[in-house]
């Protein structure tokens, strides 16, 4: 056969060791930012993506995005999952589990079901968990005396005596 798909070891021979733990299994990859390519403008996917290089405008996946370190993103985020090494300056909002690499910088708000922050990841914003929301929201409704809306009224019965 005259043409035929390299095997994943061989695509990842000439990459960094370090890199692979930020990226995507290598029979996933299905786009990568390389580090001499800069995008401008909607970067869309339903597959992973991995940037190594500049991205400036929107980046969204239902999958995994990895940036990888030196990489820098001037977007706003949309992932299933992502692991950030690299810059990025925009709101990140992640599904799943959002890690943050001991050499990632983000300036920007997080939102994330799981965060996992690196000793010396840089972070500049406003983190949010979904799922503590409501437990705030129901938590500072029962600080005010309301329960569903309404205003509720509280008796302390001394069960000791």
């Amino acid at each position: 056969m005259l043409f035929s798909k390299p095997s994943a070891n061989v695509a990842l021979e000439n990459e960094p060791s370090d890199s692979s733990v930020y990226a995507p299994p290598s029979d996933d990859i299905e786009t990568v930012v390389g580090p001499s390519v800069n995008v401008e403008g909607d970067f869309a996917s339903e597959g992973n993506i991995i940037v190594k290089g500049s991205v400036a405008g929107s980046v969204h996946t239902s999958r995994h995005l990895s940036v990888e370190p030196g990489a820098k993103i001037m977007a706003n985020v949309r992932a299933g999952s992502a692991a950030i090494a690299g810059d990025v300056r925009g709101n990140i909002k992640v599904k799943d589990t959002l890690e943050l690499a001991s050499t990632a910088k983000v300036v920007g708000d997080i939102e994330a079901a799981v965060l996992k922050i690196d000793s010396g990841a840089l972070l500049f914003g406003k983190v949010s968990m979904p799922g503590l929301q409501q437990t705030v929201s129901e938590n500072r409704s029962a600080a005010r005396g309301r329960v569903g809306g309404k205003r509720a009224e509280a008796q302390i019965l001394d069960l000791e005596g």
